[in-house]
């Protein structure tokens, strides 16, 4: 199997504190795949490294993909801003028109079917400011579904959400499995990784495992991570290798 993003001996770090260290883990193309491990594993900061949001001191990162896609966790958005469902979904084309153009009529037709893909027929004109945390969800997975990505990087994307939506967001990342796309997820729900993603990561700080799901979560790698987390030195000394930017 192919990789869609291969990451090379990568530490990265907040004020020379190493928050991943020496990770070195091939993402499998056309695949879904759930990075997982305790709090504070670093699973954000890597997701944030293989898009270049982070700075890393060391090592590569090595990616194959033409588009890439990226979901924050809600707690990053400002929902504050006046915009509308529709605008907010239509911004999945923004690299095509940009801050000068307009959207054309097939960026329209692909806005409201992609509203309709996630549920949300009939909410286009409602501020997104009025929406329950799962609609507004919804409202993040159509915006996804316009940027027509290779890779789709989603943190943390089911977290404070009923079971009802995370079945139908869940359908739209199968769909992207289908469709030859390659998803990498943040992810907490171990049963749920264990059921819905072949492939798996398991952080703390540092790797303890990658590959096949039901070998990744096994009792014995679990337990070491935990043990990793535990352990880490927060007050270690920053790390002396100097910065340099990923190839």
């Amino acid at each position: 199997m192919s990789a869609a993003l291969r990451l090379v001996d990568l530490t990265v770090s907040y004020d020379r504190h190493p928050a991943v260290h020496h990770v070195s883990a091939e993402i499998p193309a056309a695949e879904m795949t759930a990075i997982v491990g305790p709090n504070g594993a670093g699973k954000s900061t890597l997701l944030k490294a293989m898009l270049g949001l982070v700075p890393h001191i060391e090592g590569r990162i090595e990616c194959t993909a033409r588009r890439i896609a990226y979901l924050p966790q809600q707690a990053e958005i400002d929902r504050s801003f006046p915009i509308s469902v529709f605008d907010t979904v239509l911004l999945g084309r923004w690299s095509r028109f940009g801050g000068f153009g307009s959207a054309r009529a097939p960026d329209l037709h692909d806005a409201h079917h992609a509203i309709e893909a996630v549920g949300l027929a009939g909410f286009e004109r409602r501020p997104i400011d009025t929406l329950s945390v799962g609609q507004f969800q919804r409202v993040l997975f159509a915006r996804l579904l316009l940027q027509d990505a290779d890779l789709v990087l989603l943190d943390e994307p089911f977290a404070a959400i009923d079971s009802r939506t995370v079945a139908d967001l869940m359908a739209v990342v199968r769909r992207w499995r289908a469709e030859q796309r390659t998803v990498v997820a943040v992810l907490h729900d171990f049963d749920q990784v264990r059921r819905d993603f072949p492939s798996s990561l398991l952080l703390a700080r540092e790797l303890v495992a990658a590959g096949p799901t039901a070998k990744v979560l096994s009792a014995e790698n679990l337990m070491r991570a935990r043990a990793m987390a535990e352990a880490w030195d927060e007050q270690a000394d920053a790390c002396d290798v100097p910065m340099k930017l990923s190839a």
